[in-house]
């Protein structure tokens, strides 16, 4: 139903997303979200032209979401790649049909618009705090982060108990 690229967006997004505002480098998303690296950097330049993610450059630069996670959809990511493909004529192209589908067609478009309004639903925050839910990406509510000493697994700031 969605590409590979769209789910390895979601990804990255989500990643992004738990860091909390925080810049979060092409080499920690690619490590958490186990996307290679070059694909990764083809993806995210498409996520900054989409104006989903925003990036800054230097040592304390990365990647950073360009509005709150309780702002952006699932729909906005997957738009952002691969829009969905609704069908809203005939695409065989058949002049008596034009744009009353055929049962055939009428049903599939109706399952592209239930995955639609689905995806336009749910944001990425609801992801992220969907109670009784294990965290996306992460092994029992860690956070895998790079650091310049290597990896370290350590839960996030807001899910500490300190």
């Amino acid at each position: 139903m969605i590409s590979q690229t769209v789910e390895y967006s979601l990804r990255a997004i989500v990643t992004i997303a738990q860091h909390g505002g925080a810049p979060c480098t092409a080499a920690q998303i690619s490590a958490i979200t186990q996307v290679p690296g070059p694909f990764l950097s083809k993806m995210m330049q498409t996520l900054v032209r989409a104006e989903l993610v925003t990036s800054k450059r230097g040592l304390h630069g990365g990647f950073m979401l360009t509005k709150d996670a309780s702002e952006l959809t699932i729909l906005d990511v997957v738009d952002a790649i691969e829009p969905l493909k609704r069908i809203r004529s005939c695409p065989l192209g058949i002049a008596s049909h034009g744009v009353m589908l055929c049962p055939l067609h009428r049903h599939l478009d109706n399952a592209m618009a239930m995955v639609e309004e689905s995806f336009r639903g749910v944001t990425i925050a609801e992801l992220l705090n969907e109670p009784g839910s294990v965290t996306p990406l992460c092994e029992a509510r860690t956070l895998t982060t790079i650091n310049l000493g290597g990896a370290s697994n350590r839960p996030p700031r807001d899910l500490r108990a300190d």
